[in-house]
Formats: structure tokens, C-alpha cells, sequence
């Protein structure tokens, strides 16, 4: 089952109001993506911490085999 490229983006920014979000189809299949998230919320937290809230964020669709999120490759930074 694909997932939007949209419904990632609201999640995360449901999750991370100040966040810059940028989300990247990598297959063209709704099943692999990329995103960038630069987030105020990030301050003060390791790479894995703000990983971690941004897989949290997606509330279960990553969630194994039945998943309707196959992979997300992510790069997070807390904004300047």
C-alpha cells in the first residue's frame, strides 16, 4: 500500500510546526522517499533523538511488513 508524498509532509508538520519540510519521491512507487526537516524543535537533540521524533510522527506507517511507508531516508537539523 503507497503512501502520498502529501500526508508525509502533514504529518510531520502536524508533529513540527516550524518545520521546513521537503519530501522527495525516490522510486516513483509511493513506497520509497526522502525527507530533509529542519525543525526548531531539534535544538539540544542528537541526529537519532530528532530521527526518532520524525518516525514517531508518522504515527504507525512504517510500522512493519504492512506498513504503507517502505523506507524513508531522512536528514534532520534543528534551524539556526
Amino acid at each position: 500500500m503507497a503512501m502520498e508524498a502529501i500526508e508525509i509532509e502533514r504529518l510531520i508538520r502536524e508533529a513540527f510546526p516550524t518545520a521546513t519540510v521537503e519530501i522527495k519521491d525516490l522510486a516513483g512507487d509511493g513506497n520509497h522517499y526522502a525527507a530533509t526537516v529542519v525543525a526548531e524543535e531539534f535544538k539540544g537533540l542528537s541526529r537519532v533523538k530528532q530521527h526518532q521524533l520524525v518516525y514517531a510522527a508518522l504515527k504507525g506507517k512504517m510500522d512493519g511488513p504492512a506498513g504503507e511507508l517502505h523506507a524513508l531516508a531522512l536528514t534532520t537539523k534543528a534551524t539556526n
